[in-house]
């Protein structure tokens, strides 16, 4: 890469590192009062635990030397810190923020997961989760889509004429992390009162400010991996900014013929589906596609944040709502209106067949199974080793004292 496309890379990792401190502000406002230091913590404690792991051992699980196509090999590139050397003497400016960008991109995917469990999870569990996860979940599944694994054009089921597309982390980001959120919401159990009195956002302020952060940091999600300051970039940066345009307007027609009312609520979390679901699409589809997916992910998010309360889990803050659904619309997608403009095949409905769709499919009921197995495992070790929920008095008191010794606004004396 030249220096402008290092810069580039560069700019873009900041961008996404940027997203989980808006997500801690998005989550936080949606949470209440007494748990907003809490549910921001997660997102910083995310951020703390996973980019140790990373370091350590993540990115070679990653990207390193394929094994079987299951997983990179963890001592091909162990450590990364003791490489210095090795990218110095090579002048490998790119491979040195390429570990960076799939860093943070790692510690969002685990960040999006605290959502779904607000309010009733020890913080201690959350680090030590969040830290297997990253290493155990997310890095396998980013090499079997990213790292030339079984999801990918290298790997055993596809060829490579019809292989899933993701640029830039349907299956790996999004509909891993709805998938495990849902798992720990059932492994926790449901709050306190959940269903029976108002859980409402303490601060929707706080929610606007959050999505705008995610909003801004997301041209460095998407638009960054093209790893180059070209035409690619300039096309995820199109169609990311045109589907969630679109995304908000679904999400509030709906709102409004359901319940006569466009709320900031759902404006913000338009702003999220529609992120969500042109992220695997962001050159998959030409610019009619990208208002097309936005338009569905925010009627069909504003919908199935509901489901909820029909099926009795408690996911929180939507994780599953807003991350799993859109993800799964967002990929799928690609499989219907796909075009080889600047992506790899055409869909369904662009003159290509049933070869995208099926691959497209496929790769999401792989990531689905996998996720939710191995979250189920990981949650359940630490729920009957270390305790993942608090106490029923810390919930009804407040978490943010009983975690951390401190809490969000002094009260009224």
């Amino acid at each position: 890469m030249d220096s402008g496309n290092i810069a580039w890379l560069l700019t873009s990792a900041s961008l996404v590192l940027l997203m989980t401190p808006g997500l801690a502000f998005f989550y936080g406002g949606m949470s209440r009062g007494k748990s907003v230091l809490n549910m921001m913590m997660m997102s910083f404690g995310a951020l703390a635990v996973v980019t140790v792991g990373w370091v350590l051992v993540g990115n070679a699980i990653s990207v390193g030397e394929s094994v079987g196509g299951l997983f990179g090999n963890p001592s091909s590139d162990f450590l990364i810190a003791t490489s210095w050397a090795d990218y110095a003497s090579a002048g490998d400016g790119e491979g040195l923020i390429a570990v960076g960008f799939g860093a943070t991109f790692a510690i969002i995917t685990v960040a999006l997961i605290s959502g779904s469990i607000a309010d009733r999870a020890k913080f201690s569990a959350w680090l030590v989760f969040a830290f297997l996860w990253g290493i155990l979940v997310y890095a396998p599944v980013s090499h079997w889509v990213w790292g030339g694994g079984i999801l990918s054009d290298a790997g055993p089921i596809f060829s490579e004429d019809w292989f899933p597309q993701d640029f830039a982390g349907g299956t790996v980001v999004h509909i891993n992390a709805g998938v495990a959120g849902l798992v720990l919401a059932l492994i926790l159990g449901v709050r306190k009162g959940f269903g029976k009195e108002p859980m409402r956002p303490h601060n929707l302020p706080f929610v606007m400010l959050g999505a705008a952060l995610l909003w801004f940091g997301w041209f460095g999600f998407n638009a960054g991996s093209a790893f180059a300051a070209d035409v690619y970039a300039s096309a995820a940066w199109v169609n990311t900014t045109a589907a969630t345009a679109a995304a908000i307007l679904g999400w509030l027609v709906t709102e409004r013929i359901r319940d006569g009312k466009a709320t900031s609520l759902g404006a913000a979390s338009g702003v999220v589906a529609g992120l969500v679901a042109i992220t695997p699409a962001a050159v998959a589809v030409d610019p009619w596609g990208a208002l097309l997916i936005g338009l569905i992910a925010g009627i069909l998010s504003a919908l199935a944040v509901g489901l909820k309360y029909k099926l009795g889990y408690d996911d929180s803050l939507d994780v599953v709502g807003v991350h799993l659904v859109a993800g799964l619309w967002g990929t799928v997608a690609i499989g219907l209106f796909g075009t080889t403009t600047f992506g790899s095949w055409d869909g369904l409905f662009t003159g290509g067949g049933v070869g995208g769709l099926t691959a497209q499919v496929v790769a999401a009921l792989v990531t689905i199974v996998y996720s939710a197995v191995a979250t189920l495992i990981i949650g359940l070790a630490i729920k009957f080793t270390i305790g993942f929920r608090v106490s029923e008095e810390v919930e009804v008191a407040g978490i943010d004292l009983a975690e951390h010794g401190e809490t969000a606004y002094e009260e009224a004396k």
